[in-house]
């Protein structure tokens, strides 16, 4: 180690320096103490620290908007993609033929539906006939289910007064089951009553018996003594 110049005011020792030397000397500071005491932390760190997490939250930011993106695009799928789009306006494309076409044939079906539908056929394509097959299905169900319906319909001017009867109806039956369990209660209770009457019946019938058997019971004259006084008066 070079010796301090003692000209040089930059190498000039200092009371400070001469303390600290002192100190190492007497092993109370060591050099590594003195270099950790050296190290300061730069406040562009925590500025850089800062602006990381800021960067991070901006992209969690935008992962969560392609997230919600996605997510939109497949709820509506259905409308949106070209695929579903291409199938729909087959569809509307072959309805808008459809209406065209009673379009140009309007007044010829006018005519047929103002002659009557008696042994009439109307022409149906083939792809339609299934649909035709169910549609009657329904038709004859529908037929056959009409009354009913209709019934229905005719009863819901009267639903209120009906539910007033039914509440009423199952008033009077809750008070009929509360009187039948008190009914059978009462029943129970006579059967248990005529049970101990009968099983006092043979005992009252046995202290009778005992009785008529300590009574003394006199015998009847005999017959002879009245006809033995009539001779002798006789005589």
């Amino acid at each position: 180690m070079a010796a301090a110049n003692p000209w040089d005011p930059a190498t000039a020792p200092n009371a400070a320096g001469v303390l600290l030397g002192h100190f190492i000397t007497s092993e109370l500071v060591t050099e590594e103490m003195l270099n950790i005491s050296k190290k300061s932390t730069s406040c562009f760190v925590n500025f850089s620290r800062l602006q990381q997490i800021t960067d991070i939250q901006a992209e969690i930011y935008q992962k969560n908007l392609e997230i919600e993106l996605l997510s939109l695009e497949k709820d509506a799928a259905d409308v949106v993609h070209p695929s579903f789009l291409a199938q729909k306006c087959h569809s509307l494309q072959s309805m808008n033929n459809h209406l065209e076409a009673v379009l140009k044939e309007k007044r010829s079906l006018r005519q047929r539906l103002l002659k009557p539908m008696c042994q009439g056929n109307l022409p149906i394509e083939a792809v339609y006939h299934r649909y035709m097959v169910h549609l009657l299905e329904l038709a004859v169900t529908f037929i056959e289910r009409l009354e009913d319906h209709l019934e229905t319909i005719r009863n819901i001017p009267h639903l209120d007064a009906d539910l007033k009867k039914m509440s009423t109806a199952l008033a009077k039956m809750d008070i009929l089951v509360t009187e039948t369990e008190e009914l059978a209660e009462n029943i129970l209770k006579w059967r248990e009553q005529q049970k101990e009457v009968s099983s006092y019946i043979p005992k009252i019938l046995a202290e009778k018996n005992s009785l008529h058997k300590h009574d003394v019971i006199v015998p009847p004259l005999p017959l002879t003594s009245k006809v033995n006084v009539q001779t002798i008066n006789a005589k």
